[in-house]
């Protein structure tokens, strides 16, 4: 009987064009391929198509795929694994996969869920990575990073894994090695990058062709560095002066990583030859916290804690622009615009990719927002734009607004 093959085949979340399916969609950069986006919001902000109230407490971005919103949040004592149907809201299921994380700046989830054909994969705030089944959220394994040699970082565990071919990456941090590469069908095992033992921070892996060969990039306090991803043997190293936390993912565009924390370190481009990274500029007018850095052609825009948000020229470092906006926060890119938020007033604008100045083309705040949040914490979830839907959450919070010209 071929009845139960078929059920299976429509119970994969299977990616199609405009789904954003890991932490910065696609190919871990904020930036979407739709067209036909709106171009201007009418005064109030684009339609809401529903509003999702029971996420729980933490800061878990979304992945869509397959008709399929995924995120993690808390409920009953427990971090979970949640689905929704991403048109309508509506809960399709939720896992309870960890203890909650306590932290003084919030409590609970923080990292992005990643789909992987019918598989989900997800990080707790204290460091225990599960896959589940995309349909059902049931749990088919569990690796602690205590148990790759990991301790939780001051504000919990925050990357995002990265499944690449047979593998599900993560940063553990410790003495068998920063970056581990795990089956992602089973969990056991395949290499950790013993080379290199610095500690976990809150940045997540990026996959890159460098000088014509396949490595993953990672970023932790001290380090800059590519493995080889058959092995985790360390392919180079860049020094980097991390303090207090180091956050944003890095940038890859041909043999050149962009890369950017807060705390007064500022930014750098490295070019890689071989086992040789060169800095090629390294200055602090794009000192970005953690409300990520997108690059546009040759053009990158983020917000900077020197001047706010900020426009530079990728090749050279020379900057082109800077404006107040929203105040610092986040930002993503769709159909030559940027979707930034306002991280304390959750003011969302839009405003053109354009190395002109800040042109901004809409506004609106949302509501509700939170009560609940803790008052060290703040609007942190990045905006995902996916199949024509601004997806925003504050909290247990989960907002859906449809963005598509009509």
């Amino acid at each position: 009987m071929k009845l139960p093959s078929i059920l299976l085949t429509l119970s994969v979340a299977t990616c199609i064009a405009g789904d954003w399916p890991q932490w910065r969609g696609a190919n871990r950069d904020d930036n979407s391929t739709e067209v036909g986006l709106l171009k201007a919001w009418p005064a109030g902000g684009p339609s809401r198509v529903w509003l999702f109230e029971n996420a729980g407490m933490g800061y878990s971005g979304f992945s869509i795929a397959g008709g399929k919103l995924f995120t993690l949040g808390t409920r009953e004592g427990k971090e979970i694994l949640l689905a929704l149907d991403a048109n309508t809201g509506k809960e399709l299921w939720a896992t309870p996969i960890a203890d909650i994380l306590g932290n003084g700046w919030g409590d609970g989830p923080r990292s992005t869920p990643t789909v992987d054909g019918d598989r989900v994969y997800a990080l707790s705030g204290k460091g225990s990575l599960v896959c589940a089944a995309a349909a059902t959220g049931k749990v088919a394994w569990t690796v602690t990073m205590s148990s790759l040699g990991g301790s939780t970082p001051g504000w919990g565990y925050t990357e995002s894994p990265l499944v690449d071919g047979k593998n599900v990456l993560c940063t553990p941090g410790g003495n068998k090695g920063t970056m581990a590469a795990l089956d992602k069908m089973t969990g056991a095992v395949v290499w950790q990058s013993a080379e290199i033992t610095e500690g976990a921070q809150y940045s997540s892996i990026i996959p890159a062709t460098l000088g014509g060969k396949k490595q993953y990039v990672q970023l932790v306090m001290q380090t800059l560095f590519g493995v080889d991803p058959a092995t985790g043997k360390v392919a180079w190293r860049s020094a980097w002066p991390g303090r207090t936390a180091v956050i944003p993912t890095p940038i890859v565009k041909g043999d050149e990583i962009f890369v950017s924390s807060g705390y007064g370190v500022g930014c750098k481009k490295v070019k890689i030859s071989g086992s040789d990274a060169t800095d090629v500029f390294m200055n602090k007018d794009m000192e970005n916290h953690h409300g990520g850095v997108i690059l546009v052609g040759s053009n990158l825009f983020g917000h900077s804690g020197k001047s706010g948000w900020t426009c530079m020229n990728f090749e050279d470092g020379a900057v082109k622009w800077t404006n107040k906006g929203v105040g610092k926060g986040a930002v993503a890119y769709a159909d030559g615009m940027l979707y930034t938020l306002g991280e304390k007033s959750g003011d969302v604008a839009l405003v053109e990719a354009s190395a002109e100045g800040w042109s901004e083309k809409g506004r609106f705040t949302l509501s509700p927002q939170a009560a609940n949040r803790n008052p060290k914490g703040a609007i942190w979830v990045h905006p995902v734009i996916a199949n024509g839907k601004l997806y925003l959450r504050d909290q247990e919070f989960i907002y859906c607004h449809d963005v598509k010209a009509k």
